[in-house]
């Protein structure tokens, strides 16, 4: 499968749009697809999807009962007690704060092409004419260690990349936990996550969002509706404003992150390898007229030459395989050249 060597328009930061009284053209959405912005539905029991206490899943049914029960119902859960640092959470999210605050010429000698997408960019699509999202950000890869380029990262500010390194261990801790239990509440071997998505040989990459102040919210998006293409996402939201959605049905609902917990997908990989057990779930982000966001999210996904398929532990004879096996990179490589394009499985 090809990929683009370059972008098929010249890229506008969103942020150097900031300021403007209208928002142009190519960033207004068809009007099926707005948001509705003062009917947001909130569900009548509470905090939109399920809160998983990570500490109370050692040795507890409970915690891991609720924790299939997220999987199989939103998709999506936020998790406190998770083992990482607060002081770290919040210093990786204000140093990428300082970095959005840059001088545009010193992120722009960043930027990135669609050949890997590493580096600071403004759209996730390399379709011509296709109609934009309200954001800009940066995206590096961090697995396996070949691929991690330090001098793609950014040197400004200056413990960014320590502090990506500190944050980016932390949180591959957190995935494994993350991937042990949701093995165990799929009731196979507390490894099984694991090994299916390559054992030692896995990929994660983290991409900072930065969605500027938008002058007509209710006409554009931050990022358009997709499921995530890997196996699970940990996202460190803004602590300031909101603004990721999630799809249940026909209606989207808003996520109110609580403080210092990560909001934790499912990606397209687990439904498959779950035979759709577990399924990704559609996500969107809106934007806001008074307040900026920032969020920080970290992909661990699948080695990229493995072959993904339903696993023989969710195959039976009145339940046959709903997916066909493919290559992860390749998977990957389509979703890249589409863009964020609602749920495709």
């Amino acid at each position: 499968m090809d990929c683009l060597q370059d972008w098929p328009e010249p890229i506008v930061p969103v942020q150097s749009l900031e300021g403007g009284q209208v928002v142009p053209a190519q960033y207004i959405k068809p009007p099926p697809e707005r948001p509705v912005l003062d009917r947001d539905v909130e569900p009548d029991w509470g905090p939109c999807v399920p809160v998983i206490d990570l500490g109370s899943l050692q040795g507890g049914e409970a915690g891991r009962r609720a924790i299939g029960s997220a999987c199989k119902e939103w998709g999506f859960f936020q998790v406190v007690n998770h083992g990482v640092s607060h002081e770290l959470m919040a210093r990786v999210r204000e140093l990428w704060r300082e970095f959005f605050y840059l001088p545009m010429e010193e992120k722009k000698a960043y930027a990135n092409s669609p050949v890997s997408f590493e580096g600071y960019g403004s759209r996730l699509g390399v379709q011509k004419g296709a109609i934009l999202d309200w954001g800009d950000y940066y995206f590096l890869n961090f697995l396996p260690e070949m691929v991690k380029n330090h001098s793609k990262w950014p040197a400004s500010p200056t413990l960014l990349r320590d502090t990506i390194e500190e944050y980016g261990a932390q949180v591959i801790k957190l995935c494994h936990l993350l991937l042990k239990e949701i093995s165990i509440s799929l009731e196979v071997e507390e490894d099984f996550l694991h090994k299916a998505l390559g054992g030692g040989g896995v990929g994660a990459c983290m991409r900072a969002n930065f969605y500027p102040r938008c002058p007509q919210p209710d006409l554009t998006l931050g990022l358009s509706p997709h499921s995530d293409p890997g196996a699970l996402t940990v996202l460190l939201p803004d602590d300031r404003v909101e603004g990721l959605q999630v799809r249940k049905g026909e209606e989207w609902f808003t996520i109110y992150p609580i403080p210092n917990a990560f909001i934790v997908n499912i990606g397209d990989q687990i439904q498959v390898l779950t035979n759709g057990n577990y399924k990704s779930v559609e996500h969107r982000v809106i934007v806001n007229s008074a307040k900026e966001r920032l969020s920080l999210a970290f992909f661990y996904n699948p080695k990229d030459d493995i072959l993904i398929e339903p696993a023989q532990e969710f195959v039976a004879p009145n339940k046959p395989p709903l997916y066909k096996k493919m290559a992860y990179k390749d998977y990957k490589l389509f979703i890249r050249s589409l863009g964020p394009r609602g749920k495709l499985l």
